[in-house]
Order: C-alpha cells, then sequence, then structure tokens
C-alpha cells in the first residue's frame, strides 16, 4: 500500500511539474525566448520514468517505508517547491533562456546557481533507499549525474551572455 501511495504522489507531482513547465514554456517561446539543448530532453524524461517504474517493479508491494529517508524525501519537496516559487513563470523544465532577462539570484539562487539539480539528484537517491533500493538509487544516481553534468555545461554556455546582468 506505501508502496503505490508514495508512487501515485510522485507520478501525481511529476505530471503536474509537466504541465506547469510546458505552459511557461510555451508562454516564453511566444515572448522570444529560445531553447537550448532539446535533444537532451527525452533523456530525463526517460530517467525520470523508469526509476519510478524500476522502483515499482523491483519493491515488493508490502514494503513498508524508512520514515528516515521518506521524511528527507518530504523535505527535498519544499526544496522544490522553494525553486518552482521562486523561478515562477520562468520555471520550467527544459533550457529556455529570454535574452535580456537578469538571472534569479534570489531564494535558493542566493545559495547555489543550480539548485533545482541539486534536489532532483537527491530525490534519485533517497526515494529508492526509502523502499530499501540501494541499488536503483546508485545507478540512476549515476545516469542522473552523468546527464546533468552534459545540461549544466550546455546551460551554461546559453547563459553566458546574461551572467553579468544579474
Amino acid at each position: 500500500m506505501w508502496l503505490w501511495l508514495v508512487l501515485g504522489l510522485v507520478a501525481a507531482q511529476r505530471l503536474w511539474e509537466l504541465w506547469l513547465a510546458d505552459r511557461n514554456t510555451k508562454r516564453l517561446l511566444a515572448e522570444g525566448a529560445i531553447e537550448v539543448g532539446a535533444g537532451h530532453y527525452p533523456l530525463f524524461v526517460i530517467l525520470h520514468a523508469s526509476w519510478l517504474a524500476a522502483i515499482a517493479t523491483v519493491t515488493p508491494w508490502s514494503t513498508v517505508p524508512d520514515p528516515r529517508w521518506l521524511a528527507l524525501y518530504v523535505v527535498l519537496q519544499a526544496g522544490r517547491l522553494w525553486v518552482i516559487a521562486t523561478l515562477g513563470p520562468f520555471w520550467t523544465t527544459r533550457i529556455i533562456t529570454l535574452a535580456g532577462a537578469p538571472l534569479e539570484t534570489r531564494g535558493p539562487y542566493r545559495f547555489l546557481r543550480h539548485p533545482n539539480y541539486v534536489v532532483a539528484s537527491l530525490e534519485i537517491l533517497v526515494l529508492p533507499l526509502a523502499f530499501g533500493q540501494v541499488w536503483i538509487a546508485l545507478v540512476w544516481s549515476l545516469a542522473n549525474a552523468l546527464l546533468v553534468g552534459w545540461r549544466i555545461r550546455v546551460e551554461d554556455r546559453a547563459l553566458q551572455d546574461r551572467r553579468g546582468r544579474c
């Protein structure tokens, strides 16, 4: 029961985020923004979907999550919402850049350059650990680290000309 409840909530959250990101992306593009690095975006969708599918497939249905790991995952959701709230209409799951717009320096961006990637990376590690799936935590964290490393390089290049306008 716990497994399906937690994974159902995570999937619902991800679907809401995709809806919000799509809405923001369409509006930004209509305002003249451009997308950079679209080619690697499907790999993130596959990574996140396969991560949830792996947890659902190999975890016995009767598994009760470790409350400490689950609590940490809930705390990470506060971080995720902080990032989304800070970026507001500029938050997307893609690399969208609007010429002339300053880079965000409030909220979690005061402390980290890429807080959303930190939160998502920790989520990929923590949720499987809540269900005792160490190998899923390790394998998907490694795959995520490779993708995020690539994405950060692409994003930093795309934002390079806007760094001075913070």
